[in-house]
């Protein structure tokens, strides 16, 4: 069996990361389970001209938000890892106090459950006190908070390189052994 990665992606802006993981797990030979929301929806078509069906043919499977039945709501169903890539304040705040209100949330909730690797990209600033407490507690339950701040030791050139690097960073913290980000070298 390959290794699963769920890829969530909410409203927030930044949809290029979650294209960009689906392409580079691809490469990777990750299978790939997508769950994107209406908003995320907007947001992949205003920011990269994709509509539903053109963002979920970059996954090897693709659900609807409203499909709570689907295999990924089941603990019994191994993964990696979940990355929600990006993150929206709703959704932190759903995952965070366990809402599990659609299959991202619920999905979400399996993988804290099961002590499964939670990465949620988050995209917000500045943030208020409820957006910190929500990661704070996301924290607390095991999940991982990853804003995509983008390094800038090995001299990106592009936002292309920018947004590859910080996706490398999130699968090999998924756990996904191929993954090659950049090393820091030292001075």
């Amino acid at each position: 069996m390959s290794q699963r990665l769920v890829v969530g992606l909410t409203g927030a802006t930044g949809a290029c990361y979650a294209l960009r993981l689906l392409r580079r797990a691809r490469e990777l030979k990750v299978e790939t389970h997508l769950i994107a929301t209406p908003a995320g929806i907007l947001n992949a078509h205003h920011e990269l001209g994709l509509d539903r069906s053109g963002l979920e043919a970059e996954a090897d499977h693709a659900y609807s938000p409203n499909d709570v039945g689907a295999c990924i709501a089941s603990g019994s169903f191994a993964t990696a890892a979940m990355v929600v890539a990006p993150c929206s304040m709703k959704s932190l705040a759903a995952i965070a106090h366990g809402l599990g209100d659609n299959l991202l949330t619920r999905a979400a909730d399996v993988t804290l459950k099961e002590r499964r690797r939670l990465i949620l990209m988050v995209r917000e600033t500045p943030l208020n006190l409820a957006h910190l407490r929500n990661m704070v507690a996301v924290t607390e339950m095991g999940g991982i908070v990853f804003p995509p701040l983008p390094a800038f030791y090995h001299h990106p050139q592009t936002i292309d390189e920018l947004v590859a690097e910080t996706v490398e960073r999130v699968l090999e913290l998924s756990g996904i052994t191929a993954a090659q980000p950049k090393a820091w070298a030292g001075l």
